[in-house]
Parts: C-alpha cells; structure tokens; sequence
C-alpha cells in the first residue's frame, strides 16, 4: 500500500529543521587561512588608530602660536630642524620658530601642533640653514591627524560571527591577530543513493545516469561554509545501505542522502530511517520542485533526505540545509536574503503549491530583475549553471506575466535574513 504523506508548508518546514540549530566548535587558523570563516569571538583593537598624532600631508610641522602675526604683508619665518619621513620617530622638539621637514604619515614632533601644506610655504637658504617663509595663520590641530581619532583600543571592532572578509583580514593584520579563533566547519557527509548512478569518468550505459548530484551537493556545501565529506554511492539494497549510513552517522555533524525518498518499490530511506529509529521532522513539503524532501532527527544530527532530480535536490539543500549550516557557524542571519524583482519574461505555469523557479538575478537602473534560468523541470540539470537565485512563487496561483513583481532568493549572498 502506497504511503500517504500530508505536505507540510515551506515556512513550517524550514522552522521545524531552525529547532535544531545550534552553534558548532571552534578552532584555531592563523591569519593566512582564515579567509571567508567566521570569528569565533568579537574582534576587538589592541592599540588606538592611529596609535601617534600624524600627518596627512607633505609639508612642515610647526607650533600655530608662531604664525598668529602671519600674513600676506608679513610673513613669518621658521628654521627647518629636522626631516621626518613616514615611519621614522622625530629626536627635537620644535622651540619658537622652528619647523619639522615632514611626510605623509609621519610622526608629529613634540611641541608642534599642525601642518603646513607645502604648497603655502616658502622654501628659503640663509647662511647655510633652511628656512620657510608663511603668509598665513594656522589654528591648532590644523591638518593634524589625531591620536585614537579613528578608534580607541579596546573597542569591539567586529561581532562574533562574521564573516571574515578581506576588510576585516585588514583589520586583523592592523591590530596583531597572527592567530584567529574561527567557528569549525560543519562536516557535512554525502551518499548517493540508486543503482542508476554511474561514476563521473564511466561510459554512459543503457538506463545508466552520471552522478551530477554528489558533485553538485559537496559544492553547495562548500559555499554554505562547510566541509563535505563523500562516503560514496549506494545500490538499491536495504540491507547494505542502512549498515553504510549507521556507521557513517558519527562521522559526521549532518548527513545528506540524494534519492530514494518517495514511496517507489526502490525508495529505501523510509525504511532505513525507521530502521535507525529516527524520528521524522517531515517527508513532504508543500513546494515545487522537491516535494518529497525529507529530513529526520537521529538525537542531536539531522539527516536529509534530498530528491534525486538535480534541480529538488539543489532547491531542497539552499531551502532546508544551508540555513542550518549557516547557525552551526553562528550567522545570525542564516536564511537566505529575499527581495522583490520585476520578472522579464512570461512564466505562465500554474503552481498548486510554493513554485521556486531557477533564476538570473540582475540590477538594472537599481531595479532587480529575474528570468527562468531555463527549463523548469526538477530533473533538469542544465539551468543550474546560470542560477543565482530562485523565484518563490507562491500556491494558488495561475502564472504569472512579464512585468510582474515577485520575490526572489539570492543564493551568492552570505548574509541573509532570519526568517523565510
């Protein structure tokens, strides 16, 4: 007897997969390895910035209080004491009337209180010293960079939980982080479920298809910031497959099968997870592709099982896996970003239950726009190539024209939103 299964909303289900969310260990990357992880703790300064009072400009360092009498009919003269380039620490201080030679970036002397553009000073020789001639008065702190004027030291610079991107690389490197604390990468394990599937590099045969799903899925995981682990394909045999996945369980902190999750004579995974006793958070969802997603619990791991059509199983990992990944990793906005686009072409399919449609976001005088990325089929490979973002049309409804507003997915995009 053919099992009847009840959908449950999109909504519903992506929330009972968020009651499992939980964040992950962390560990220890030094600073050349840390690119695209996220901070295990909030990143806080070790020194004020700039940590010296500096200059912004070429010119001379000289006291404000010596140019108060300066102007066009009477301008003030200073000796030139000292060159300062950036980097180096000046030795005098500047008395009445003395000027610093200094860069961009160099050190304010002691006693000076601004910066003289080269532009509006006078270079002068006399008896074999350096003099500049000033026609105008400065104020204090005139073209002065101050000390801790960007930020103090001990301030929370970065929230746990970022994204550590080559800003915040920048920023480590700026205040001393040789070491980083990052969240771990969830380990992500794979089979391929189906005696159809046939290793990338074999000769296609009569009933035979290439396994695009495994290869796809580890993609996906990597750019949902975790690491795949493949354990390899597994034949339409109850017996085997349930040992190979029972003893892959704790290898892993998720586990993702592809395929063998309807109710045909070969869908094995029903009776593998009653057989694991795990306890089912779903087996259909009201949407389109991907109906028969299904994802248990097995005590604290979550195991999902993915459609073995390429276009289910990719929607079914963005929808209902890369969110939980992403709470693992501490993203508090794990979900994926949804906005409104103006739809450029006619998309007149009905859709009984939550549509995704593959599809090519793009910004056009500030407006988003989306097109179907190609053939809307769940079996269909090929449009995923060009997808970066997924239509949601919602159930009910009859199609949809040109020119329609409707939501969309963003798929490249690492921060979210916290609810779907």
């Amino acid at each position: 007897m053919v099992e009847k299964r009840k959908p449950m909303p999109v909504d519903q289900a992506i929330a009972k997969v968020m009651e499992f969310r939980k964040a992950g260990g962390t560990e220890v990357v030094s600073i050349d390895r840390c690119d695209g992880r996220r901070l295990a703790e909030p990143l806080y300064t070790t020194n004020p910035v700039p940590s010296f009072n500096k200059s912004p400009y070429d010119g001379f360092a000289l006291r404000s209080c010596d140019t108060e009498q300066a102007s066009r009919n009477n301008p003030v003269e200073f000796e030139i004491v000292e060159h300062v380039g950036a980097g180096h620490v000046p030795e005098k201080k500047l008395e009445e009337y003395q000027a610093t030679r200094i860069m961009t970036g160099a050190q304010i002397p002691d006693g000076a209180d601004c910066v003289a553009m080269f532009e509006i000073c006078s270079e002068i020789k006399r008896n074999g010293k350096d003099f500049i001639s000033l026609k105008r008065t400065m104020e204090s702190g005139q073209n002065v960079v101050k000390k801790a004027s960007e930020i103090g030291e001990g301030k929370e610079l970065v929230r746990k939980g970022s994204l550590i991107n080559p800003g915040v690389k920048a920023l480590l490197a700026t205040f001393g982080y040789q070491t980083v604390h990052v969240m771990k990468k969830p380990i992500v394990g794979i089979f391929a479920t189906g005696s159809e599937l046939l290793d990338v590099d074999a000769e296609l045969e009569p009933g035979k298809i290439r396994n695009s799903n495994a290869y796809m899925i580890m993609s996906q995981i990597k750019r949902a910031g975790g690491d795949p682990h493949y354990f390899g394909k597994l034949d339409d045999e109850l017996e085997s497959s349930f040992q190979a996945i029972a003893e892959s369980i704790d290898k892993v902190d998720f586990l993702i099968t592809t395929g063998g999750v309807s109710v045909g004579d070969f869908d094995l995974m029903p009776a593998i997870y009653e057989k694991l006793h795990a306890t089912v958070l779903f087996n259909k969802v009201a949407m389109r592709p991907g109906s028969v997603t299904t994802v248990t619990a097995l005590q604290d791991k979550l195991l999902f099982g993915l459609s073995g059509n390429p276009s289910a199983c990719y929607v079914g990992f963005e929808l209902f896996v890369r969110p939980i990944l992403q709470t693992f990793l501490m993203n508090d906005t794990p979900l994926l970003k949804r906005s409104k686009a103006i739809l450029t072409d006619d998309f007149p399919k009905p859709n009984p239950f939550t549509r995704f449609v593959r599809g090519i976001l793009s910004i056009e005088d500030g407006q988003v726009r989306v097109s179907p990325a190609g053939i809307d089929k769940s079996n269909v490979v090929t449009s995923l190539a060009f997808t970066n973002g997924l239509m949601v049309l919602p159930g009910g409804t009859r199609g949809y024209n040109k020119g329609a507003i409707v939501d969309v997915l963003w798929l490249d995009q690492m921060e979210g939103q916290t609810t779907f």
